[in-house]
């Protein structure tokens, strides 16, 4: 169970009322809790206990998102997914493993996050996006030289920023997943894996369809 307390639908700020929209339809998760990828959905009412926090963290999911980013969404979910294998997170290395799927990795690569430097399927800067990945969390974001330069010939200084600052942020919202006990990371007794649910929610074409459809309904006659 979550440990702190959660916001009921009917009590939210207005920015957040749209979230929920695309998230849970008409429900409210505090009373038939659930989303589409098998999560609880408690990240999403815990969060709304402070309506700047659940803005902030809202904008951070749009920002890594955002057709501005010049980081190939591959490489971006590679090293989400390892951040939240990386802290122990349940729920950000599940969610990613599913939102791996939607960007195109294959399902060898999927599976061989874990254990990536054993693996042979991946190629060198995807190696190099996981070993700076695993500086950035287990290393506290100490970075060879050497390791960097390997990604410098491959990145933009815009990109390896994007990587860092969004691996990073993942990294974080692991963290606060598992002290408050929330999603996946409610029971510290289960296995580091991913847990069984429909990935194509959280595809960026479903996300936006959805938000248009959301937005057409709000319009006056819509």
């Amino acid at each position: 169970m979550p440990r702190l307390k959660q916001v009921a639908r009917s009590d939210l700020h207005p920015e957040a009322e749209i979230i929920f929209r695309l998230i849970f339809g008409d429900r409210d998760p505090t009373v038939e809790p659930g989303t589409d990828t098998g999560s609880p959905g408690d990240w999403w009412p815990t969060f709304a206990l402070v309506p700047e926090v659940f803005d902030h963290a809202v904008a951070g999911l749009a920002l890594y998102r955002s057709p501005q980013r010049k980081l190939d969404p591959q490489l971006r979910e590679l090293g989400q997914t390892r951040v939240g294998w990386d802290v122990g997170s349940r729920f950000v290395f599940s969610q990613h493993c599913k939102s791996c799927r939607t960007v195109g990795i294959s399902e060898e690569k999927i599976q061989a996050i874990p254990n990536w430097e054993e693996s042979e399927c991946f190629n060198e800067i995807e190696r190099a996006v996981l070993a700076y990945t695993d500086c950035l969390a287990l290393n506290n974001g100490l970075v060879s030289d050497e390791l960097f330069q390997t990604i410098s010939n491959s990145l933009s200084d815009e990109e390896i920023l994007e990587l860092t600052y969004i691996v990073a942020t993942y990294g974080m919202h692991g963290i606060i997943s598992r002290a408050l006990r929330l999603e996946f990371d409610s029971d510290e007794s289960q296995p580091l894996k991913e847990v069984d649910g429909d990935h194509q929610s959280l595809s960026q074409d479903h996300t936006e369809k959805r938000m248009k459809e959301i937005l057409d309904e709000e319009k006056p006659g819509g």
